[in-house]
């Protein structure tokens, strides 16, 4: 079998298994989701499972890395691009941002997340810095950005992205938090949309 052909199964497969395990992971809790199952979700033995992952614990922190990624690239001139939009930057970030607050795997998730971050010092770490860390560099470096081009006030780039982040991560919270009560969040729906609206206003030049 040619190389190419194998490397791409080998992702295929690996993609299969994270896919599952976010699955069940999410329906099941951690503790409650063995390898066994997730090789039988996948159709491939549990053996085989662990050419591509060391452990669960390995699989469920590759899980918890997508859902703590920024919802923009590392690469600098997609930020800049992107940064000179002023608001339109903050919407779509913003957008992608309650996308994920309302997918339903993503949110049972990322309840099991705010669960395990504290029993877990590895996944502690991989939360400051995949998600904390690296959303605020990206948006700090974006504020930089909007502020050396005269679209927003001069102010420290990255305590503008604290304040922008937190309120995000609040309402993504707090909706988190009324659905697991079978709670209505309608009236939070339109939370992400008027926080951006407030404060684009708060800021621009």
């Amino acid at each position: 079998m040619p190389e190419n052909t194998l490397n791409k199964k080998t992702i295929n497969t690996k993609d299969k298994i994270l896919k599952a395990a976010s699955t069940l992971f999410s329906e099941h809790g951690f503790k409650a989701t063995s390898v066994r199952k997730i090789a039988s979700e996948v159709g491939i033995r549990e053996s085989a499972l662990y050419n591509h992952f060391q452990n669960k614990e390995e699989i469920f922190l590759c899980v918890a890395k997508e859902i703590f990624t920024t919802p923009f690239s590392q690469n600098n001139s997609d930020i800049k691009e992107s940064a000179l939009k002023g608001k339109l930057f903050l919407q779509k970030f913003a957008m992608q941002y309650k996308l994920l607050t309302f997918d339903k795997n993503n949110e049972n998730m990322f309840r099991l997340l705010m669960i395990e971050l504290f029993q877990n010092r590895e996944l502690r770490e991989q939360f400051m810095s995949e998600f904390h860390n690296e959303n605020v560099k990206v948006l700090s470096e974006a504020f930089f950005i909007m502020m050396q081009n005269s679209l927003i006030r001069s102010a420290d780039p990255m305590m503008v992205a604290y304040e922008f982040l937190s309120t995000l991560f609040y309402i993504r919270l707090q909706i988190t938090l009324l659905r697991f009560d079978s709670g209505s969040t309608t009236n939070l729906s339109t939370q992400f949309e008027k926080h951006v609206e407030f404060f684009w206003e708060s800021i621009r030049v």
